[in-house]
């Protein structure tokens, strides 16, 4: 009786000029590497009618190498944070066409069958791909990692999209040496965990999504149940930072939209909110670089980002209810000239080593428990507890954050203000993380009172946004003046608007108190 290994890939995508220049890179210092091997591979991927493979996360393809043909199944195709690990059983056949009976793991063979149940099995699409692999060998641990450059297209139903992968594949030791084998590869390449496993973005194509064109990358949805450990609940959430983190990166590398500095952002601050609210059960040593990186990161995307709100939000909306006199479009155009020169800036830095050296420090510290403290010896009792249980002391202890402010909302300065506002964010935040984990009717309510107390704080950012106007860089020339006028005109209005809304604040804060908080 034989039975299927399992393997361990970390999928990388990048341009195909990237691609090449990694192909071509020099000797490495942790590894030896082998001799580089190019093959052509045609991949032709299978399932039945209704998908029922796909949907129960089951790739089975086969490969045509020179003039041999593979079949293989893997079980297990989900991709988080880059990462796969599947079930993986491979056998030689003869053409074009699945042969169920070459498979020798009767586990594989048994769930094929259980979820094929008798239905026809049919082409569904195929890759055609070059790929040059390399096989490298840890100078430390003696670990062996297959690099693979891939560079070709996926082709469904009449629809073609190219594909440019970096893929490593553990094929013995360790992980750590799998993340240490790309950081030195990669280099600082920017790059984007890949988010689908070639099957599945054979059948998104198929379905006719696009995925080619790089895109803002919102949080995605963390989804955790509730017998889960706080362990295994950390990770996932680390992991989808990630993911939104990297893909924003690249985002602000190819393009001006002003939502991927904003994106990136959030990302780093869910990030950073995450850190706080696991900080109990979490070894604080190892968490520190991290965080210090995560925050400078945060700081430049969001210089950027506040010139995107000052020029889009808070001044071009007032153009329409500017005094005669006062013109707007100087101060717009000195605004979207620092707005350039900042995102050229941040576009700078992030072609920089050191941010792939965060983002595999990262992918390092969540795959490779950094969060363990050898001489904590009731973390691991922590680290076991439901994440229901944990979730509940996580956002208490960040509900009472918000009340400690909330108690002298009529007393508190701007800068406390201010505060509060972070406070409710992070909350926010801890709520988008373990909201899966209760009932919708129960969370409804808490996030309606919640996002009418979050507008009154956002006409006070507002006013803050606005009167950042007052510290831009000076204008010489006969535009100074109107520039000046423009930017008076902007922080009294926005100041008149917050000044009429704040009184409310207590209200709302009140209503808020009295909602179910539906951790408890």
């Amino acid at each position: 009786m034989s039975k299927s290994p399992k393997e361990i890939e970390l999928k990388l995508e990048v341009s195909p000029d990237v691609l090449d220049e990694l192909k071509r890179g020099g000797a490495l210092q942790r590894f030896t590497g082998g001799r580089a091997v190019t093959k052509p591979l045609l991949s032709i991927y299978f399932d039945t009618p209704d998908q029922a493979l796909r949907k129960a996360k089951i790739s089975l393809r086969v490969r045509k190498v020179g003039r041999s043909w593979m079949q293989t199944a893997k079980l297990g195709t989900g991709v988080a944070g880059g990462l796969s690990s599947a079930v993986e059983a491979e056998h030689p056949v003869s053409g074009r066409a699945i042969d169920l009976s070459v498979i020798k793991d009767p586990a594989v063979l048994m769930t094929l069958n259980e979820i094929i149940g008798g239905k026809p099995l049919g082409e569904c699409f195929e890759t055609n791909i070059r790929r040059t692999t390399r096989l490298l060998t840890s100078k430390e641990d003696g670990s062996i990692i297959e690099v693979a450059f891939d560079t070709g297209e996926v082709k469904a139903g009449g629809q073609s999209q190219s594909l440019a992968e970096v893929e490593f594949e553990l094929k013995a030791g360790s992980s750590a040496s799998l993340l240490e084998a790309a950081r030195e590869i990669v280099g600082a390449a920017p790059f984007r965990l890949s988010p689908w496993s070639k099957a599945e973005r054979g059948f998104r194509l198929a379905d006719g999504i696009e995925d080619a064109e790089i895109r803002p990358k919102p949080a995605d949805d963390v989804r955790l149940p509730p017998e889960e450990t706080v362990e295994l609940a950390f990770r996932e959430i680390l992991r989808s930072c990630l993911t939104q983190i990297a893909d924003n990166r690249v985002v602000i590398l190819q393009g001006d939209d002003p939502e991927g500095p904003h994106q990136f952002r959030i990302g780093l601050r869910r990030l950073r909110s995450a850190f706080r609210l696991f900080k109990p059960v979490l070894n604080p040593l190892t968490l520190k670089d991290l965080d210090a990186q995560a925050r400078i990161l945060a700081t430049e995307a969001g210089k950027v980002r506040d010139l995107d709100v000052l020029t889009d939000e808070i001044v071009s909306p007032l153009a329409k209810v500017a005094p005669e006199g006062i013109g707007l479009e100087p101060l717009l155009e000195h605004l979207r000239t620092i707005r350039e020169e900042g995102r050229a800036a941040l576009q700078a830095h992030l072609r920089e080593p050191d941010v792939n050296a965060f983002l595999f420090d990262l992918a390092a510290y969540t795959e490779g428990r950094g969060w363990l403290d050898i001489d904590n010896f009731d973390q691991t009792t922590r680290l076991a507890q439901t994440i229901r249980v944990y979730s509940r002391k996580a956002l208490d202890r960040q509900w009472k954050k918000v009340s400690r402010y909330g108690s002298r909302i009529d007393d508190l300065t701007i800068p406390e203000r201010h505060e509060m506002r972070k406070a409710l964010k992070k909350l926010r935040y801890g709520v988008e993380f373990f909201g899966s984990l209760y009932p919708k009717s129960d969370l409804k309510p808490f996030l309606k009172r919640m996002k009418r107390l979050q507008d009154i704080f956002g006409y006070l950012n507002d006013v803050a946004m606005a009167e950042k106007l007052a510290t831009l860089p000076s204008v010489d020339g006969k535009s100074s003046r109107q520039i000046l006028l423009a930017i008076g005109f902007v922080i009294g209005w926005h100041e008149a608007q917050s000044s009429g809304t704040w009184p409310h604040a207590k209200g709302y804060w009140q209503d808020t108190k009295k909602v179910p908080k539906f951790w408890l």
